[in-house]
């Protein structure tokens, strides 16, 4: 590179060299693609003679994906091979315009995947570069093979069922004339929970071999002998039949995993309700052998609005999702569901939480649709190929397959639900939300409002107990005059040796562009990245980052402005500080400076500059990138907070009613009613979210007494349940109870007793044995 370019390069490496250190183990630059470090001296002029793009960047974690190497030119004799993770090669080819293709292997993770260029079997890789590899429901449906009808596929053999099946695929993406259509099976083998517990993908058979690659086969499914009826999960792969049967790591396109129903044996089709009860006995016994799971997941939220609010913690499940139509499958009954994003600490369980149209939680105690806890978190776990950890895989294997045996293909839900029961919520307790929005006002965990238009680079959360920071950088309002007020225009944040995740305004204030230690992350492809225990959503001018301690970071594009909401769970109070300070419920205790002077709320604005102003950070501290000379002149060379930067104090027109003030302000500052609706829009949104995370009160299930029935299945605050006993049966307790605000329920307990009825004279009402 030049001279200017290797200045700021060297800056680099001085304050990113502690970050770099947690990461790879030496005082290290990040200069490849994707947060591969290297050494400084292994750095070349041009970053990327050493670190490629390729297209597309990501694909099913089953493998398969053909993906060309953009801007490198190959020998067209040159032989190519891609290494991933060190350990697992793959064969390439160069095309006719000497552009280099890989392929993507059969992987048990999810993520980001470090790969090498090789050519001619080479020892010394000259490139390098990383592959995303997504979860299969995550994927985009024209990237698999797609099951016509999966439902049929699924229970084909049960009563009703039977004739042809049928599947589609993308013909674009095999490189063939003539495909195999084959069956892999997934299973985990050895004992549980230890160094011998292994994932296993394995070829089965094929369905048809030599097939014109024109996108669609219909089959009659023939029964499975022994030993392939085992296998009673799978996927089928479409790849090109000059391969022989089984290839490894072939260019090839794959279906989502799903229960083998078809492929069945014999005795399964018999009697499917008998074959199914005898698995969900057995599955039921081994549940009993293993550990108890339940006690270390997290908690479900009591309402529809706290569980799309809890955002750190809770995200939308793909396969219940009311934005898209709601098409619960496995869970009737309920309109949305979340799970919990991170796995449980030991055993690596994950959370499910489903509601109903009312809002309220669905229970299994109430209904086949309700929550359920899970062995195996559907989207895995880091270290990942280990059992349980294998996303969608170990879930499948420990979690769904058993409802199939024990709900689906029989009547024996009872013995699933002992063992997934629903979490009802009692001891949920929602995080605490700060926000950033606007000319840019602020309000606290506390719900402290302030205004700070400081010009610099600033600390909105510093956690130290947690190692979570997050920092904001503003800049002067340009638009659509340059005025003396400040926006909000990067965040950069990371927890403890993750990495970095910044997400900023585009050059135009048109869009976000996310960073991961200074690397761009594209996210054309996919709205979802798993980063090594944290995830990263991004969705139209959306982005939102998740950490392990279930910190959440939502960053918005509004009016050509950043708008942040930080939610952080209880496990951060009394542990906080910064512009958003503290969280424990006491407002007086939010305004503290760096040097721990106390302000107060109703401070004249240029004693809260004052505050504000405290909380610059430093250059050795910062967790932000300087690309352009515009950033390294404003902010890196210049002091963080800028003490020449004299923003407006005082308007002429006093605002009145709650949230008007930053409306007007933004308005007659910025000289922009855009700028100023924007700013009522995003107060108002995070009024609603605030709201949604109000603690709720929850009684706890209760159950129908026995030879009676219950009505009502919502046990919050304010909620009513009735009960009635049977015919030949008197209620002998409360017939209706009500949840209380202090978690109990109205009334005594209650039962039907038989052999009773009631007498009725002018005076009385009494009871006799009959």
């Amino acid at each position: 590179g030049t001279d200017k370019n290797m200045t700021w390069i060297l800056f680099l490496v001085i304050i990113k060299s502690q970050m770099c250190e947690g990461q790879c183990g030496q005082k290290l630059l990040t200069c490849s693609c994707h947060a591969t470090c290297v050494s400084l001296e292994n750095c070349c002029e041009d970053f990327k003679d050493f670190c490629v793009d390729i297209s597309p960047y990501s694909g099913s974690m089953f493998g398969g994906t053909d993906f060309v190497v953009l801007g490198v030119s190959f020998n067209n004799i040159s032989n190519i091979f891609c290494r991933f993770k060190k350990e697992i090669v793959t064969e390439g080819y160069v095309d006719d315009e000497k552009r280099g293709h890989c392929t993507s292997p059969l992987l048990y993770e999810t993520g980001w995947i470090p790969f090498e260029i090789f050519t001619n079997k080479g020892l010394n890789n000259s490139r390098q570069g990383a592959w995303l590899s997504v979860h299969t429901g995550k994927l985009d449906s024209k990237l698999k093979v797609q099951l016509e009808n999966a439902t049929k596929w699924q229970y084909y053999g049960t009563p009703n069922t039977g004739g042809s099946l049928k599947m589609t695929w993308n013909v674009s993406l095999v490189r063939a004339e003539a495909v195999n259509l084959e069956l892999w099976g997934y299973r985990e083998q050895g004992v549980p929970y230890s160094d011998s517990w292994k994932a296993e993908w394995t070829y089965l058979y094929s369905l048809e071999r030599g097939h014109p690659n024109n996108g669609t086969f219909t089959f009659i499914p023939k029964v499975a002998e022994k030993p392939y009826s085992d296998w009673e999960l799978g996927a089928i792969r479409v790849s090109s039949s000059t391969y022989p049967d089984g290839a490894s790591n072939v260019n090839a396109a794959w279906s989502e995993d799903h229960a083998l129903a078809w492929h069945l044996e014999e005795s399964y089709r018999e009697d499917s309700a008998a074959w199914a009860l005898k698995k969900c006995v057995t599955w039921d016994q081994l549940e009993k052998t293993l550990p108890n799971f339940l006690s270390e997941t997290i908690d479900c939220p009591c309402t529809l609005a706290q569980a799309r609010a809890d955002t750190g913690r809770f995200h939308t499940d793909y396969g219940c999702d009311l934005e898209k139509g709601s098409v619960c499958t496995y869970h009737p009954g309920s309109v949305h569901c979340v799970r919990a994003i991170q796995a449980s600490s030991e055993y690596a369980a994950g959370q499910q939480c489903c509601y109903d149209s009312t809002g309220a939680q669905v229970l299994t105690f109430d209904s086949i649709g309700g929550s359920t806890p899970d062995r195996g978190h559907d989207w895995g776990s880091p270290p990942y190929k280990k059992p349980p950890r294998v996303p969608g895989s170990s879930h499948w294997v420990y979690d769904v397959l058993s409802f199939y045996y024990c709900c689906l293909w029989s009547e024996n839900c009872h013995y699933y639900f002992t063992h997934r029961p629903s979490s009802d919520c009692r001891t949920y307790k929602p995080p605490k939300a700060g926000f950033v929005f606007g000319d840019p006002h602020f309000i606290t965990f506390d719900n402290v409002s302030y205004t700070f238009n400081g010009k610099g680079e600033y600390s909105l959360v510093v956690a130290a107990e947690k190692g979570l920071l997050v920092q904001g950088r503003t800049e002067q309002l340009t638009e659509p005059l340059a005025v003396n007020a400040t926006k909000l225009s990067a965040v950069a944040m990371k927890e403890g040796n993750s990495d970095v995740i910044e997400v900023r305004l585009s050059r135009l204030f048109s869009s976000l562009e996310v960073l991961r230690n200074q690397a761009p992350l594209s996210f054309s492809e996919q709205t979802w990245m798993d980063l090594d225990g944290k995830a990263v959503f991004s969705y139209l001018c959306n982005v939102t980052v998740m950490f392990p301690s279930g910190a959440g970071v939502e960053v918005r594009l509004r009016e050509r402005t950043i708008v942040v909401t930080v939610l952080l769970p209880e496990d951060f109070r009394n542990s906080v500080e910064g512009l958003l300070g503290n969280m424990n419920d006491d407002p007086t205790d939010d305004l503290i400076s760096r040097d721990k002077e106390i302000f107060l709320a109703n401070s004249n604005a240029e004693e809260l500059f004052s505050f504000g102003a405290s909380w610059a950070i430093l250059n050795e501290s910062s967790l932000f990138t300087y690309d352009s000379a515009f950033l390294l002149d404003t902010y890196f060379y210049a002091p963080k907070h800028n003490p020449y930067f004299r923003p407006v104090f005082e308007l002429p027109i006093m605002c009145s009613g709650k949230g008007s003030q930053f409306c007007k302000y933004d308005t007659l500052v910025s000289r922009s009613a855009d700028l100023g609706n924007a700013t009522r829009h995003s107060f108002n949104s995070h009024m609603s979210v605030v709201v949604a995370l109000e603690p709720v009160v929850s009684c706890g299930w209760i159950p129908p007494p026995k030879n009676g029935k219950k009505e009502g299945t919502t046990y919050l605050q304010g909620s009513t349940l009735t009960f009635s006993c049977d015919a030949g049966y008197t209620l002998q307790g409360a017939a209706e109870r009500k949840c209380q605000s202090d978690g109990r329920w109205s009334g005594d307990s209650l039962e039907c007793v038989a052999g009773k009825k009631e007498l009725t004279t002018a005076k009385n009402t009494f009871s006799v044995l009959l």
